[in-house]
């Protein structure tokens, strides 16, 4: 993988070690060569993420719209920041800069993202890799919920396990760099409730 883009918080939370583990990520990712792709503020959890990056002399890409430019508090420090005027267009181009997904936490914005990678890769429309870093048990219950999805026959477990979770970062990125993207389709057969 040459450049993973992280979907974060433009917030810190509530917990210190969200912040700490989104700065160590940035670190690690440097230390493995890897770009960082992310959403271009220098605030929150998406500052701190590039911060570690930087730390480490790596490389960074942000993508902002030039609406949420003042808002979000452009980092000044990038490799790159690429200006867009959608957020569609934002997340279009993040997909096209990265080979893989990590997703931190965060709110509405951070699912939006996380969530429509994940549907494109379900769709077949890319093959990377995505995955979720659990810090302190942020996503259990959105990992339930996936469950359930699976259990109520709405999604395929071949498809549920399209999200790699860990919430340890090298384990994390272990399972991202040995990821198979599924060849089954996403629809699931009545008949049968066939979700494999």
């Amino acid at each position: 993988m040459n450049r993973i883009t992280v979907f974060c918080g433009s917030s810190s939370g509530t917990e210190d070690v969200f912040e700490v583990k989104a700065k160590l990520l940035g670190q690690k990712l440097a230390r493995e060569n890897i770009g960082l792709v992310y959403g271009g503020a220098k605030v929150g959890l998406m500052g701190a993420v590039a911060n570690g990056v930087l730390m480490e002399k790596g490389t960074v890409i942000g993508v902002l719209p030039h609406f949420l430019k003042s808002k979000e508090i452009a980092h000044q420090e990038l490799t790159e920041l690429i200006l867009v005027e959608t957020m569609h267009e934002r997340k279009t181009k993040m997909n096209d800069l990265c080979d893989g997904v990590i997703t931190l936490p965060g709110g509405f914005g951070t699912l939006d993202e996380f969530f429509e990678m994940l549907t494109w890769g379900q769709l077949g429309l890319h093959k990377k890799p995505i995955g979720v870093l659990n810090i302190n048990g942020f996503y259990d219950d959105l990992i339930n919920l996936l469950n359930t999805m699976v259990n109520k026959g709405l999604l395929k477990e071949v498809n549920r396990e399209m999200v790699l979770i860990s919430d340890d970062i090298d384990n994390l990125l272990f399972k991202m760099k040995n990821y198979k993207a599924p060849t089954a389709g996403k629809w699931i057969d009545k008949k049968n409730h066939s979700n494999k």
